[in-house]
């Protein structure tokens, strides 16, 4: 039974929970500049949505978000949790590609966030607190890879490509496990690497703290939404002009600053939209409010 903090109603622990979610969704879309990707100010590199369309997605990711928090406050596996979740992400994909009219805005967003917000209510039932998120997340997806991907490759070639994911297209073309891979590994750029930039940043204004993790994210995530519009050199370019700029200092000086805006310009230019790190930066900061939530829940 969920006995940790004052207040146990875990309808009320969920909706808090994915509240932390969504405001981490508008917090990543509300950064500038940040190359190539929708913002306040910018559409970036897409044609077929701006700030309002991903302000409209949001609002319909709130209900699945809860759901998908609530889903964790269970003595269930967290294999079960998954199965759970995944069925209540199904739901929430329909309701976003309704609010955008057919748009990708959240996909691979709301998949992160879905298997985020579970394992937080995971830890929380569990009251095992924010250092065991990582260890249920790879609980909750092992295997995953394998099963969807790894062990389909006859069936995936044989599907017509109009009836596949980017996912599954970029496995069978390049070997490349995507989100599924990193979820399955526990979300490693985010645990070993975002968080911590995130954090050593936090004397940078909301805004500047965003954007430079962004690039720090860049530097080493396996974008898939450039490798599915783009090529591997062009997304060993993003990530090389991203280590590049971080070692200027990134936000923290004028010429990384200076590069960043000349980044955005040209990424936006070329359409090149790294969607993939965006996803991560969002979870990122998602997991550091969760973080502060937990430990107030826990401690309380």
């Amino acid at each position: 039974m969920y006995i940790a903090g004052k207040n146990n109603n875990i309808d009320d622990q969920a909706i808090a929970i994915a509240s932390l979610a969504v405001q981490a969704i508008l917090y990543e879309v509300a950064c500038h500049p940040s190359p190539g990707l929708v913002s306040k100010v910018s559409n970036g590199a897409h044609n077929d949505m701006n700030y309002f369309t991903f302000l409209d997605s949001a609002t319909a990711l709130i209900s699945p978000l809860i759901h998908c928090a609530k889903a964790g406050f269970t003595s269930k596996s967290p294999k079960e949790i998954f199965k759970r979740i995944r069925q209540i992400g199904q739901l929430g994909e329909r309701r976003m590609f309704h609010k955008t009219r057919g748009v990708n805005t959240h996909k691979g967003t709301l998949f992160l966030m879905g298997i985020c917000c579970a394992a937080g209510g995971k830890a929380l039932y569990s009251g095992s607190g924010f250092s065991a998120l990582q260890k249920i997340i790879q609980d909750m997806t092992e295997g995953l890879v394998e099963r969807e991907l790894s062990s389909r490759v006859s069936e995936l070639e044989s599907t017509h490509p109009s009836r596949l994911t980017h996912g599954e297209i970029l496995f069978l073309t390049h070997k490349v496990e995507g989100i599924r891979g990193e979820v399955q590994r526990g979300l490693p750029t985010v645990f070993d690497i975002a968080l911590d930039v995130y954090r050593a940043n936090h004397q940078l204004g909301q805004n500047s703290r965003l954007v430079h993790t962004l690039l720090a994210i860049m530097q080493f995530n396996e974008d898939t939404n450039i490798l599915h519009r783009h090529s591997f050199d062009t997304l060993k370019e993003v990530q090389e002009n991203a280590k590049k700029i971080i070692a200027l200092g990134g936000m923290t000086t004028a010429a990384g600053i200076k590069a960043i805006e000349e980044m955005d310009e040209d990424f936006c230019k070329r359409k090149i939209g790294p969607g993939g790190s965006a996803d991560l930066l969002g979870v990122t900061v998602f997991l550091s409010l969760l973080e502060d939530f937990m430990d107030g829940e826990l401690n309380s």
